[in-house]
């Protein structure tokens, strides 16, 4: 098991500022919190792929899962590539289920937003977790994130990610293959039902 992995979340080009009408947010302001509680769940995500990777005694993955912080679950589901080749991609779905990681800290000056996700129970719809491996099992990977999540709570509506991400991979000492931790970049959009748009640049 690794320790916490080192999270630097840096904005690249937000114009999500408080609007001038009272409690009023503006809409990328919006996108940055729907973001903001999902953040959490990326590292979970990519840690579920890795175990349903070393556990896959066929294409299909076993079916992996955990729970928010703070309730619901996370669901991992889909395929991997067969064979003896050193690279190998894995084509993931993301399901969850009142997924929450509780209470997200926007800024010293603002309230703390808490945020529920959802996503359809049609698995062949769910957001697309699709990795590329190198060099197993001491090399790199590649990924995308691509879907939508329904939102509870303090924010309502859908937020949209579009992300990559890239990072090295290495032998776990069992034989197994983990991601390495502070090693990943991911980087990307997170677009809210209102409109607005955040810029992703975070480092696991």
């Amino acid at each position: 098991m690794h320790l916490p992995a080192l999270r630097v979340l840096a904005v690249l080009s937000v114009t999500a500022l408080l609007s001038a009408c009272g409690d009023e947010i503006s809409s990328n302001e919006q996108a940055r919190r729907a973001y903001l509680g999902l953040d959490k769940s990326i590292e979970k995500s990519l840690q579920l792929g890795f175990a349903g990777f070393n556990a896959a005694s066929s294409a299909n993955i076993p079916p992996q899962s955990t729970t928010g912080d703070a309730g619901g679950t996370l669901g991992i589901t889909g395929q991997v590539d067969q064979g003896s080749s050193a690279n190998k991609g894995m084509r993931l779905r993301v399901g969850m289920t009142g997924y929450t990681d509780g209470e997200v800290t926007v800024s010293e000056e603002e309230d703390p937003v808490n945020i529920t996700y959802q996503t359809t129970t049609d698995v062949a719809a769910q957001p697309a977790l699709e990795l590329s491996l190198r060099n197993i099992p001491n090399g790199t990977f590649t990924g995308t994130l691509v879907g939508t999540f329904q939102m509870a709570g303090d924010l309502e509506g859908e937020v949209s990610l579009n992300l990559s991400m890239s990072g090295q991979i290495e032998d776990d000492g069992t034989g197994k293959v983990r991601r390495k931790a502070g090693s990943t970049t991911v980087t990307g959009t997170a677009k809210s039902s209102s409109g607005g748009e955040f810029q992703v640049n975070v480092t696991l």
